[in-house]
């Protein structure tokens, strides 16, 4: 089904970029520098389930960005049974090495750049200022885009309507419901679409089971099924 969008907003980690093979090559590389010891692959899954809970929280309204970046280290590190490590101190080094850890995920840079003129196209992100500044400039996708819009900026996150709603308000009016999202988050990205009042599109690659009631209007497993999606062609 191809359907015409006026305008493309597209959530980053865990979409265009691979954000868990940016986290596992940050958290390994800075075990080395505050000399922590040996990070297992057990050590990094259990603190990507630590990790999310956590961003669940900030997503709910349940806990500041500022307590959930420290905290997640703070509850990590206890369970690893490093109770030396200065978290703070870690959290300024990871968002900086996240900054610097490009992933691509299937081709997307080469996906954004043939959008780019033939769609609008924004960056949408509940990620930190400084993690996200320095990915997009240094993948190059922030000279793509037509807008990044991040909601430590904004003051509020995804999924709630004021998020869209500060979005809109800075760029060219739209019709809404010619306005597509696409991300890999239903709690974020598509739940968003639906307190927004715009068209979602759920980028899921591992083929996970929706076992929540958010539905999205269309579900994809590659970036490149989107121009299609969208109807412009992919060449």
């Amino acid at each position: 089904m191809t359907v015409s969008f006026d305008v493309l907003l597209w959530d980053v980690d865990g979409t265009l970029l691979d954000f868990l093979a940016a986290e596992d090559i940050s958290i390994r590389s800075l075990f080395h520098d505050f000399k922590i010891g040996e990070c297992t692959d057990e050590m990094i899954s259990r603190y990507s389930q630590i990790n999310a809970s956590y961003w669940k929280k900030l997503e709910k309204g349940e806990m500041t960005r500022a307590e959930i970046l420290v905290k997640r280290f703070e509850t990590f590190f206890a369970e690893i049974g490093a109770h030396d490590v200065d978290c703070q101190a870690f959290d300024r080094a990871y968002q900086k090495r996240l900054g610097e850890t490009v992933v691509f995920r299937d081709d997307s840079y080469q996906l954004v750049s043939l959008l780019k003129d033939r769609i609008p196209q924004y960056a949408v992100s509940n990620g930190t200022v400084v993690a996200q500044t320095g990915k997009l400039t240094k993948s190059g996708l922030i000279k793509l885009f037509d807008g990044v819009f991040l909601s430590e900026h904004l003051g509020c996150e995804k999924p709630s309507a004021l998020f869209f709603d500060k979005v809109f308000a800075s760029i060219p009016a739209v019709d809404r419901q010619r306005v597509l999202i696409v991300g890999d988050s239903l709690s974020s990205d598509i739940l968003g679409a639906k307190n927004a009042g715009i068209q979602s599109c759920w980028y899921n690659p591992f083929h996970a089971a929706n076992q929540s009631n958010i539905t999205p209007d269309f579900e994809i497993d590659n970036l490149q099924s989107i121009p299609k999606l969208i109807g412009i062609e992919n060449n």
